[in-house]
């Protein structure tokens, strides 16, 4: 949990936000231990958000016209 998030892939760092819910919502922990945790929690989202965000860019450079399409995966 100590690692750099902007270090951190998509997936490692959706996983330790979901493992930081569960913490918190376990209501075991200190106050400060809580702010802490929430604070990072709020830096792995923001991480997921901003990975996610490029991502979205990187689909829309990748169409001739910008636009995002939709696949029928049954196609």
């Amino acid at each position: 949990m100590t690692e750099a998030i902007e270090s951190l892939s998509f997936e490692a760092a959706l996983r330790e936000l979901e493992e930081t819910g569960a913490g918190l919502e376990a209501g075991d922990l200190t106050r400060e231990a809580s702010l802490a945790l929430f604070e990072r929690g709020q830096l792995l989202a923001a991480h997921c958000n901003l990975t996610l965000d490029r991502a979205t860019l990187r689909v829309q450079q990748l169409t001739a016209d910008g636009e995002i399409v939709d696949r029928d995966p049954q196609a």
